[in-house]
């Protein structure tokens, strides 16, 4: 018996035994695993996120007349720029805006708030046919866990969906859980989690498919990856089984 040929063995048993305990199923990682060839699925969502508590807004008001909207557009000077004053969304739900003092925001749509303006210049008549252009500025998302690169994201855009975030962050590592997203969503203090399964056409359904401002949605490692980091038992088992009998079978030989 050749020595060196038990030592081999021993090489390939132990390599095949950590491919084994690292494998990952087709089944894990393929998205929208039910959907079949030339299906279609008419988009109905008409979801768009609402303004919350603590949202940073920039609001630029237009008229025909510009000077007539000069008191609404207050800008701040930095050396020789100037900018815009953001407006913050307070505890009660509302902005200081000039003149027309406060203006309750909360839980309006981006339109909403638009058409809420106009209908108070219109009443008080201080502009014609106003033009008003709303944007959040810090409509941002936050993904974690098995993802290529967590961080926080900004959402330039009215809305985002699931998949564009984790897009952002460069998608779900081959170690991530794809049918258990979470997602936890705050609104002016009360905070609901929902898991979605990126494995199922149906997440397009999904009542957090698009995401508002501060979401945060993280993917757990799936199980693969907790048995690398913790040690399959079972795995660890058959190693030390099997490197036992090559060993007693290796000394056996070189007595022989």
């Amino acid at each position: 018996m050749n020595i060196t040929f038990f030592k081999k063995e021993l090489i390939v048993l132990l390599c095949f035994s950590f491919i084994l305990s690292s494998c990952v199923s087709k089944k894990e990682v393929v998205y929208f695993q039910n959907a079949k060839n030339f299906e279609t699925m008419v988009d109905t969502e008409t979801f768009k996120a609402k303004l919350k508590i603590g949202d940073i807004l920039s609001i630029y008001v237009s008229t025909i007349n510009p000077q007539d909207a000069v008191p609404y557009n207050i800008v701040i000077q930095s050396g020789s720029m100037g900018s815009l004053i953001d407006y913050l969304i307070d505890v009660d739900g509302n902005i200081d805006y000039p003149i027309l003092g406060k203006v309750k925001l909360v839980g309006l749509t981006v339109e909403e708030a638009k058409e809420l303006f106009k209908k108070k210049f219109s009443e008080g008549q201080l502009l014609k046919d106003p033009v008003i252009i709303i944007r959040v500025l810090n409509f941002r998302v936050t993904v974690a866990g098995e993802v290529r690169s967590p961080g926080v994201y900004p959402v330039s855009g009215e809305r985002v969906s699931i998949l564009e975030a984790l897009g952002l962050a460069g998608d779900l590592t081959i170690k991530g859980r794809r049918d258990n997203v979470l997602v936890v969503r705050d609104f002016n203090g009360t905070k609901t989690y929902t898991r979605v399964d990126l494995t199922n056409k149906e997440v397009f359904n999904s009542p957090v498919f698009y995401l508002t401002q501060n979401d945060y949605i993280y993917v757990e490692p799936n199980n693969s990856s907790i048995s690398a980091a913790s040690g399959d038992l079972r795995i660890s088992t058959i190693i030390t089984i099997t490197s036992f009998i090559l060993t007693t079978a290796l000394i056996f030989v070189t007595r022989n």
